[in-house]
């Protein structure tokens, strides 16, 4: 309900002018929204306002297509210096004047910026990489191949949803925007609500047992169930449209539990190479979640559990989803948009090869990169920081190996 939030912003900034809360906020709005010119000018005044307010930097480095004149790097570089600066401004400013020497092509200075940015938000992060490969141990054990076969029927049988997954900064919001553009497919966000209906099926289960083994004693229509309160609570995204876009990209590891309470509903997954997607992840300061993304080792270790499970939902459910890759969209927009089209059931429309000009509220980090047409500037953009990708490539080694020569780090060339 952006209009209403431009509206109560504005009344806010009535009352209080210089309420950087407000400005933010308001700037954030419009940045959704497309209106990019108007969002600068509500964080710049923010600057103004309160330079130590450092969600204003990163916001704007969000933009992707922003650039910082020159006052306001050499403000951020004095503020990142400030030992009186609290850790979380701090991070904000270190990531944004990452962005901005990588804006310049100065990649050293760019990735020292970052890593320190990532080291100081690594510290006030929980994350553990045994614990996710654990849960991915069970989730591979129970959704097996004769889990499906004996549960063949269950579920709700709507179509409805469209699932997008992958690792963030893979390209699945260039996937959305393509089709969000079809007349028959709602574009929405990255929503919650298969991870809640998760957590309701965890607090329903006698005996406190968990997801994934809490699936094992779902009836038929138990699962149907669980699928209608899925497509209930996505209903305040909607507008009347028979399909709809759910970009959580973290429901990669949930596609086997969709399975069984919505067997019609899509999955596409959007993939990149892999140090283009980890760096990608690793440069882009989140507001909340993806705490795996602050280390090499952690993020690289994610990357290869993430591979691993969809290696697995391949086995057990082929043809269920369809693998995107980014690079290819790039190289052959209209035949990968087929691709998509025809997975879904969706029939062809010229439509969505010009989604750049879809007016419609985008959230994420590519909100302004998805307002134009394909470009190929971001293929293979991990070159330009190859030599400071050491540990992730030491981590990632068993995948790249598995690529081409030419898409491998030189270290990994054949002698």
């Amino acid at each position: 309900r952006h209009e209403e939030a431009l509206l109560a912003y504005r009344q806010a900034l009535e009352v209080s002018p210089e309420n950087v809360g407000a400005l933010s906020g308001m700037g954030h709005v419009l940045k959704t929204i497309g209106r990019q010119d108007e969002a600068i000018d509500c964080f710049r005044r923010c600057i103004r306002v309160n330079p130590a307010f450092g969600e204003t930097y990163r916001s704007l480095a969000n933009l992707k297509t922003f650039e910082f004149d020159p006052e306001e790097v050499s403000l951020m570089e004095d503020l990142a210096e400030r030992k009186s600066l609290a850790d979380e401004p701090r991070v904000n400013i270190l990531v944004a004047l990452g962005k901005h020497y990588e804006n310049e092509k100065d990649y050293a200075t760019a990735f020292d910026y970052y890593r320190r940015g990532n080291e100081l938000r690594r510290q006030h992060e929980i994350y553990d990489p045994v614990h996710t490969q654990v849960v991915h141990d069970r989730i591979i054990e129970v959704f097996s191949r004769e889990f499906f076969a004996e549960r063949e029927g269950f579920g709700d049988p709507s179509p409805d949803p469209i699932l997008i997954v992958g690792l963030p900064r893979s390209g699945s919001t260039l996937i959305e925007q393509i089709l969000a553009s079809h007349s028959l497919v709602e574009g929405t966000m990255e929503l919650p609500d298969l991870g809640r209906t998760i957590a309701r099926l965890n607090a329903a289960t006698p005996g406190r047992k968990e997801y994934p083994e809490a699936v094992l004693p779902l009836g038929r229509e138990q699962a149907a169930e669980l699928g209608r309160d899925y497509l209930e609570a996505t209903r305040r995204y909607r507008t009347g449209k028979p399909y709809f876009i759910d970009k959580m990209p973290n429901n990669f590891q949930a596609a086997g539990f969709l399975q069984l309470i919505l067997p019609n509903a899509t999955v596409i997954d959007a993939r990149r190479h892999p140090l283009d997607s980890c760096l990608g992840s690793y440069k882009q300061l989140f507001f909340k979640g993806q705490s795996f993304t602050y280390d090499p080792f952690e993020l690289g270790h994610y990357y290869l559990q993430y591979r691993r499970i969809m290696d697995h939902w391949d086995e057990v459910l082929p043809g269920k989803v369809l693998r995107v890759q980014y690079e290819e969209m790039v190289a052959d927009q209209e035949g990968q948009t087929r691709r998509i089209l025809e997975h879904c059931g969706l029939p062809w429309e010229d439509r969505c090869l010009r989604f750049y000009e879809t007016e419609r509220a985008v959230n994420t980090a590519s909100s302004e990169q998805v307002r134009q047409p394909i470009y190929t500037g971001a293929v293979n953009f991990w070159r330009n920081y190859e030599p400071q990708l050491g540990e992730l490539i030491d981590t990632l080694e068993p995948l790249l190996r598995q690529l081409p020569p030419k898409d491998r780090p030189e270290s990994l060339q054949d002698e």
